[in-house]
């Protein structure tokens, strides 16, 4: 009796393990459980769809707390006013762009003229100063193109300089689609933030143009000051105007379009004028009158002969 109830036991314990393992019902009478699988318009399952929009939210919120290299780099930013960048608590950013000289391609003696200049303006600020290195892609179009103007414009070009000069031109163009190269443009920041509370003014009228003027006035003082120091080691510092800040933030963020979609390209087709009677060149206003002339002389000669006939 004993034997047929271990053996029964054995059989029991392997029957429901294998039904587990099948993930079958132990009792054979009941019915197998159906799993949710409803699925929504978009073809996916309800729980999917949850977690997918709470991903999507999760997402959203992220990019929404992450904070842009402009947001980090320009805090506050109100715009470009008076060759400055201006922010919201009367807080001023001029730029002022470096040409770099080849420091190793110098003698000891030159070296040491250059490390003097660069120490000795170290030495006498005592303000802030930041000093940003932007990497662009290289672009020849500007000298592609001038190179171009003056083929057209040789009368007595011989047919193996046209030909040695366009060649040129193509290599230019392969040399810079080959593969990417850089250059490095230096930049020089000066912060300055005006308080009006040391301002003199006669009446309230004219704060804002006070405020102007002494940012203005400390930011060119301080740009003369580093053009004189850095002068003496070769290294020449020009003041940004609202064209070049906004060029600058415009390669910060468009680095990778910026070779198809140049900026002077855009200036040039007057996509960052704010009105339509942006300032022309004399030689496109006298085109654009001789169109409009063309166009009128057309319109009355055939009001003339609609009135003819």
């Amino acid at each position: 009796m004993t034997d047929v109830l271990l053996i029964l036991g054995l059989l029991a314990g392997g029957w429901v393990f294998s039904r587990i393992v099948l993930k079958e019902p132990i009792l054979p009478w009941k019915d197998k459980k159906v799993k949710s699988n409803t699925v929504n318009k978009k073809g996916t399952k309800a729980s999917d769809a949850k977690k997918m929009s709470k991903a999507q939210i999760e997402k959203e919120a992220l990019l929404e707390q992450e904070s842009t290299p402009f947001q980090e780099m320009f805090p506050n930013v109100i715009g470009v006013q008076d060759h400055m960048l201006r922010y919201s608590d009367n807080e001023f950013t001029m730029f002022a762009e470096v040409e770099p000289v080849n420091y190793f391609l110098r003698d000891p003696e030159e070296q040491e003229v250059i490390d003097i200049a660069f120490e000795t303006w170290l030495a006498s600020i005592n303000y802030p100063v930041r000093i940003y290195l932007q990497n662009r892609f290289v672009d020849l179009t500007e000298p592609i193109e001038e190179i171009t103007n003056q083929i057209e414009a040789a009368e007595d070009l011989n047919s193996a300089a046209y030909e040695f000069a366009l060649n040129m031109i193509e290599d230019l163009e392969q040399w810079q689609k080959s593969q990417p190269r850089y250059e490095t443009k230096r930049y020089i920041l000066f912060d300055y933030k005006v308080e009006v509370k040391d301002l003199r003014l006669d009446n309230e009228d004219d704060l804002e143009e006070r405020i102007l003027e002494k940012a203005f006035n400390e930011l060119t003082r301080r740009v003369q000051a580093a053009r004189q120091q850095l002068r003496r080691g070769e290294m020449e510092v020009s003041l940004l105007t609202n064209d070049g800040i906004t060029e600058v933030i415009y390669y910060a963020f468009n680095r990778r379009k910026a070779i198809k979609n140049r900026y002077r390209d855009l200036e040039r087709q007057e996509k960052l004028a704010i009105y339509s009677t942006a300032d022309q060149s004399p030689e496109r206003i006298v085109r654009t009158k001789a169109e409009i002339d063309k166009f009128t002389q057309t319109e009355k000669q055939a009001s003339r002969n609609s009135d003819e006939a």
